[in-house]
């Protein structure tokens, strides 16, 4: 029985499966439907395309090339103080002003470049019932020319000029306590011209060294009544009864300026000066500034200088100066 309905079931299957075959090809006619195709959207032409040349006039770009590369600094900077007169903590009226101008060009083609900068500061303090001193003076020049020789190594031409705008005292108090100026310098007593020629090493934007093998520095003092007011035998360097004294020597000038945390700049100069007369006397400037930008315009600034030169005196000579102040950038 159960082989009898295998059989059945099997025979019903296979009727089944060659019944769909037979559905599933059957033939359709389409002679009298009507079946409209689709109209292909793309143009058609009948013929051949001839193409035409099509006269381009190149565009002209109307650029230039700026080489030059500027930047200006000016900074002010004031302090003033007033206490009544029975003020019990003690002190004194006093007034201060300080200005400050840097600027410095670059020039840079190929392996032609050219830099100069000017530094001019001048500061004066006012004390009650005192004279006025000053608190800064100086004027340095600075122009170089150089032509690289390799990545890090160029040769180079420099001239410098340093002096100072005002007149420059010694103070002291007579027998009744009165205070006494006495002159010391004032502009071009001294002055200083520098020539120099050698090479520079530059290993990246933010230092580099000059080694001047071929330096000449001329010294004035042109006020000759210097001699006699200040009785200074060295007179900067300047034989009595001269107004110049030329010196050839060996100088080491390097440079340094580096951001060393957020708006925050060190920049450092150090000055060697070897005359080949006298190997002996060697003077040393170094010059070290920390400026911290707060705002768009206010800035604290640390300076200080440490300076050995035996034609002015036999110890070393330091200033220091603390300022918050206003300034101003103009880049290009």
């Amino acid at each position: 029985m159960k082989h009898l309905l295998l059989t059945s079931f099997t025979v019903l299957a296979l009727c089944f499966s060659l019944s769909a075959q037979e559905i599933d090809t059957v033939p359709i006619s389409v002679k009298d439907m009507e079946i409209k195709l689709k109209r292909n959207p793309l143009p058609s032409r009948i013929g051949v395309i001839t193409f035409q040349p099509v006269d381009l006039k190149p565009a002209l770009v109307q650029a230039k090339i700026n080489y030059w590369k500027t930047k200006a600094t000016v900074g002010i900077n004031a302090n003033q103080a007033s206490f009544s007169e029975n003020w019990k903590g003690g002190g004194v009226n006093s007034i201060a002003i300080g200005a400050l101008l840097n600027h410095k060009a670059e020039y840079s083609k190929e392996s032609y470049s050219y830099t100069s900068e000017v530094i001019l500061q001048y500061g004066k303090v006012k004390n009650k019932d005192q004279l006025q001193k000053k608190t800064n003076d100086r004027i340095f020049w600075d122009n170089k020319a150089a032509v690289q020789l390799s990545k890090n190594w160029y040769f180079f031409a420099s001239l410098s000029f340093e002096s100072q705008f005002d007149k420059g005292f010694s103070y002291s108090k007579d027998a009744q306590g009165n205070e006494q100026a006495k002159l010391l310098s004032k502009f071009m007593s001294p002055g200083y011209l520098t020539e120099s020629l050698g090479f520079e090493y530059k290993p990246s934007k933010a230092f580099s060294t000059r080694i001047g093998t071929g330096t000449a520095r001329q010294t004035f003092v042109l006020d000759t009544a210097l001699y006699r007011i200040t009785n200074n035998t060295k007179n900067y360097g300047v034989p009595i009864g001269k107004k110049l004294k030329n010196d050839l020597a060996f100088q080491v000038v390097s440079n340094l300026e580096k951001e060393i945390m957020k708006n925050t700049i060190l920049k450092a100069k150090y000055n060697m000066f070897i005359p080949y007369e006298d190997f002996g006397e060697i003077d040393h400037r170094l010059d070290v500034a920390i400026t911290s930008k707060l705002n768009r315009f206010l800035n604290v600034s640390l300076t200080g200088v440490i300076l050995y030169d035996k034609d002015m005196d036999l110890k070393v000579q330091r200033s220091q100066a603390l300022a918050l102040g206003a300034s101003f950038t103009f880049p290009r």
